[in-house]
């Protein structure tokens, strides 16, 4: 282990430790971290006694300034590339109404029994007499070897205490993938409900950090078989199952869902392109319709679906700003490179769907390759190469008609002055008029063309333009 201490910051702990008689170890996530050869930043330090003083002695030896959190009895500084987190050892007893601890002065063995997981009570000796030792109570190193999240405690004392650990527990075997002790999900199941008492905030955090994780599904199929996911996001816990009429079935939406997540997490690391994944076909479960001679259908979720994203941010905190917009975008539109894939493409289907899309085309046909989940290869193949024919056909109407993020050449303000107009229905329906000709391809976009084609039009509606406009 000692040999794993090589930054020289532990040298200085340790020699500050030393010279202040104060025992002090490194604890948590950075310890977890080196045996699992992750890289690490956050160095949390376990001091018995006053983490703070200790803190403020770390900070004058390194000329460093120190933030100080008297409420959380925390210090925190940083040094060249680290975050480095000092907290005095305590013990923690609990209310059942809240999930903020009594907090009393502990020992390590106290601080230890208090970790949420075994592989998170990991901790190594700074002190002299036994430096670089690994303290390990729980047989944090035997789970890590098999992959295993337990608890230190009996798991429903710990979930019940701090019913956030919950999430955690999955985080972790999602971020890790690692199984959860089958006696720590069952105390999952029993004890899902206390989640209603952690704030929605710190929920949709380890929720994200699961979305953020390689393999995303995994966290969802613990969250849906504990009954946590009903709980905390029930629109998409709505998406399972699948019903049969006269032998007809659909496909099970929630599975579906969690491919397309899966399947979209290997082309982006963005958040909000995975939350569109997630919310793709949210609607689907109020859509749904079984049509005779026909089967089920889903008409229009795509529509209803967009209207329920804002809601769904609301309900979980997520910010309500142009992400929430971006993935709105993306809901309403991602059926349609799906049937652009299907037919023969025209270039007057592609020059809307680049108006419509603007910046967002490329994320959004990120989202419907995701979205071909089909296991018929065939099927899979004439998709992929109809989607490569359809991202060629946008980059070839976009270099010729410049209609992302499209500004009409003739403006409003422009019809006004031809005909000295007030703004009013006329102006409305040539403005209108003139974008569908551009996105039909019967004129170019340009404004030489368009001010012609308005000419032509306002005409038709019995306007006459002022002459000395017309120069």
């Amino acid at each position: 282990m000692k040999k794993s201490l090589q930054n020289p910051i532990f040298k200085v702990l340790a020699s500050l430790a030393e010279h202040s008689k104060t025992e002090v170890f490194v604890i948590g996530g950075f310890v977890r971290d080196l045996f699992l050869a992750r890289p690490s930043k956050d160095i949390d330090i376990l001091v018995i006694g006053n983490g703070i003083d200790f803190a403020e002695k770390v900070g004058a030896k390194l000329r460093t300034k120190v933030a100080v959190f008297k409420n959380f009895g925390t210090a925190m500084l940083k040094h060249e590339d680290l975050e480095i987190e000092f907290v005095g050892a305590r013990k923690e007893s609990y209310r059942s109404d809240s999930r903020k601890p009594i907090v009393e002065n502990g020992s390590l063995a106290d601080d230890q029994l208090r970790r949420d997981f075994t592989i998170n009570a990991l901790a190594i000796s700074l002190n002299k007499a036994n430096y670089g030792e690994i303290i390990d109570p729980f047989n944090g190193l035997a789970d890590l070897a098999q992959k295993l999240i337990r608890t230190p405690l009996d798991p429903s004392i710990t979930f019940s205490d701090d019913p956030l650990r919950m999430m955690r527990a999955i985080r972790f075997a999602t971020q890790l993938n690692f199984e959860i002790d089958a006696v720590a999900l069952a105390a999952i199941e029993k004890q899902k409900e206390r989640i209603n008492i952690v704030s929605k905030e710190r929920i949709t955090d380890e929720l994200n950090k699961i979305i953020l994780a390689k393999t995303p599904s995994i966290g969802f199929k613990h969250l849906f078989n504990t009954g946590l996911l009903q709980l905390i996001f029930p629109q998409m816990a709505a998406l399972y199952g699948v019903e049969i009429i006269k032998g007809k079935g659909h496909k099970d939406n929630f599975y579906h869902t969690l491919q397309v997540l899966d399947n979209i997490c290997e082309h982006t690391n963005d958040l909000w392109l995975r939350w569109a994944a997630i919310l793709h076909d949210i609607a689907k479960p109020a859509t749904k319709r079984f049509e005779e001679g026909h089967g089920w259908t889903f008409h229009g979720h795509e529509d209803r679906g967009a209207r329920m994203v804002p809601q769904i941010f609301a309900q979980l905190k997520l910010p309500l700003n142009e992400k929430m917009k971006y993935v709105q975008k993306l809901v309403q539109l991602h059926l349609r490179p799906i049937v652009l894939a299907q037919e023969t493409v025209t270039d007057s289907a592609v020059r809307r769907l680049l108006f419509e899309a603007g910046d967002e085309i490329e994320s959004l046909m990120i989202l419907c390759n995701a979205d071909v989940t089909t296991k018929n290869e065939y099927k899979v193949k004439k998709y992929r190469n109809n989607f490569e024919l359809v991202k060629q056909k946008l980059k070839d109407v976009e270099e010729r008609d410049q209609l992302r993020n499209w500004q009409p050449p003739v403006s409003g303000n422009d019809i006004m002055q031809a005909f000295g107009l007030q703004a009013g229905r006329e102006v409305g329906i040539l403005k209108n008029a003139i974008r569908e000709a551009i996105l039909e391809g019967e004129i170019s976009n340009n404004y030489s063309e368009a001010f012609s084609f308005m000419l032509l039009k306002a005409k038709e509606l019995g306007l006459k333009p002022i002459a000395n406009k017309l120069d």
